[in-house]
């Protein structure tokens, strides 16, 4: 079975063996029989908003949000995690869903990795999300994981925050002193580490939409061992054309070369009102240069990263570019 398939086993497995909270949940101690490993829980299912912040109010910092359980779920079966309490939010249905209005596009954080790369609104009007979709682990995960879990989550090389960042996304959070909005850059400020304080709940997440009197197209390209593994290196592109075949729009990401993915203006601003020629490209993308601070890892040495960033970006613009041209013939 592979890893993905085993990830949404166990979290069936876990919801299979959970009660309420008059009877503590408690894995083996051991593990020894392949069984869940996670420690003694207790879990509540709310149904309303207003029920899920009281109960993060009431445990602190003990408590966790689960929906998708596509990160948790493995980290508490290692016992890399010990929440003392889950709250399952996915019979909550202010938390799930899809709407635009004038402003924006509203993905609510409990909505399906699987429901965006299908939704109608989110290709039309939000493509780089759309095409950073395909790229989320495999059809398990995404059918398991959340947009707003992603989000929280906070991990570096996750898609759904490489576009958050490319896009500026507004991020709507919840408790039961209130509701506050933070922007995607004020929220991710370190790997795995964001400035949601721990009885907040994360409401929706929105996206500013595509211009509708240009010809929009958005590329994601990703370097990785192998489809559905995590990326080594992530770029993102969504590209606007005039008729006369002039960048009007353009928003960018990078992610795997410094320690949160980050949105180059520099290149965006190089590239403006341009044809995007493929000197023009090259000579914009190595402004990026002097911010790239990568890491090695077992994956990828940190020469490797930064050698390799600014031509995968090139590529992504380039192929959004030609694209975009096609489409205006």
């Amino acid at each position: 079975m592979c890893a993905d398939c085993a990830q949404v086993k166990l979290i069936f497995r876990m919801m299979d063996n959970l009660t309420l909270r008059s009877n503590p949940v408690e894995g083996p101690r051991n593990g020894a029989d392949g069984s869940m490993k996670a420690a003694t829980f207790e879990y509540v299912r709310p149904t309303h908003i207003d029920e899920v912040v009281s109960e993060l109010a009431r445990a602190g910092t003990d408590a966790r949000i689960i929906a998708g359980g596509q990160s948790l779920v493995p980290m508490m079966a290692m016992r890399l995690v010990r929440p003392e309490l889950l709250v399952d939010i996915n019979h909550v249905s202010e938390l799930t869903g899809i709407g635009k209005n004038n402003d924006s596009v509203c993905v609510r954080a409990a909505t399906r990795q699987a429901d965006a790369g299908r939704s109608e609104i989110i290709a039309r009007v939000v493509p780089m999300l759309a095409a950073a979709v395909p790229f989320i682990g495999h059809n398990q995960t995404r059918n398991r994981g959340t947009i707003g879990g992603s989000l929280a989550h906070g991990d570096p090389t996750a898609e759904v925050l490489l576009v958050a960042m490319a896009l500026g996304v507004t991020l709507d959070l919840r408790s039961e002193k209130g509701e506050r909005s933070v922007n995607i850059k004020d929220f991710a400020v370190a790997p795995m580490e964001t400035v949601m304080e721990e009885d907040e709940c994360l409401v929706a997440a929105r996206f500013q939409p595509a211009p509708t009197d240009l010809r929009v197209t958005a590329v994601v390209e990703e370097v990785a061992p192998r489809a559905g593994d995590y990326a080594i290196l992530s770029v993102s592109a969504e590209i606007g054309l005039d008729l006369g075949g002039f960048c009007r729009h353009l928003r960018l990401g990078v992610s795997g070369a410094t320690p949160v993915p980050f949105r180059p203006h520099m290149v965006e601003i190089a590239l403006a009102d341009s044809l995007l020629a493929d000197d023009e490209v090259d000579d914009a993308v190595h402004l990026i240069d002097p911010v790239l601070d990568p890491e090695s890892d077992v994956q990828a040495s940190a020469a490797y990263r930064r050698r390799v960033a600014p031509g995968l970006l090139g590529r992504a613009i380039r192929t959004a570019r030609d694209r975009a041209v096609v489409s205006l013939v």
